[in-house]
């Protein structure tokens, strides 16, 4: 064992001196995904769905009376919400003391966690856009909307501009600039509800996070 051992440091040694050559990437492939707008918006709702998610199509300037039937249809008691984001602000605005309690992330986890963790019914956060090919949709937290507001309610509903659909993962950091803006310490993919299959290998649906993901397209 201890000759097998050395034989193998010694070629990886050889190897260092002598140099290697670092294959050229080629990202050919997952580059011809040549799908239109509605295609796209098709095949993200066609992902999406397979795995429990809910996609809810509605005019831009229309979307938070569709909000307000999905909380009511889903009796929805408060909703979590930024207070700085553009979203967070309409709805402010539009809101009345008959709709579900509007709820602010303004204080840290430590000061709240009990009430974020066992009392918000949900949460809304807008998104960065989506994959089409993958049914993804991307999400880079900040200190306005944190990363918890995705993980920890148990209904999460997402803003998706219908624009904002990419063909690929390539093309949305390509087409986004990710290399030069500065990536937040998370980037999140999300792609459904929560699931998992590490119990008798069964598939189960909100045992890490949110049980219900929900994204209003806006178009």
């Amino acid at each position: 064992m201890n000759q097998a051992r050395q034989n193998i440091l010694q070629r990886l040694r050889e190897g260092r001196q002598e140099g290697f050559d670092v294959p050229a990437s080629d990202f050919a492939v997952v580059r011809e995904r040549n799908w239109n707008a509605a295609e796209k918006l098709d095949l993200f709702q066609q992902k999406i769905e397979s795995v429990h998610g809910e996609v809810h199509r509605v005019a831009a300037d229309r979307w938070i009376p569709e909000l307000i039937r999905l909380l009511a249809e889903k009796k929805i008691g408060n909703l979590l919400v930024s207070d700085v984001k553009a979203h967070g602000l309409e709805l402010r605005e539009q809101w009345h003391e008959d709709l579900p309690e509007l709820l602010a992330y303004d204080r840290s986890i430590e000061d709240w966690k009990e009430q974020l963790f066992n009392q918000v019914d949900a949460a809304i956060t807008s998104c960065r856009g989506a994959i089409a090919e993958t049914g993804s949709l991307i999400l880079w937290p900040d200190e306005d909307e944190p990363r918890l507001m995705s993980l920890v309610p148990p209904i999460h509903f997402v803003l998706l501009k219908a624009d904002q659909i990419y063909s690929t993962f390539v093309e949305a950091i390509g087409e986004q600039g990710w290399a030069t803006q500065g990536m937040p310490t998370n980037a999140l993919l999300i792609s459904g509800p929560s699931k998992t299959a590490d119990i008798e290998q069964t598939l189960a649906y909100g045992v890490h996070g949110p049980k219900e993901l929900v994204v209003l397209v806006l178009e």
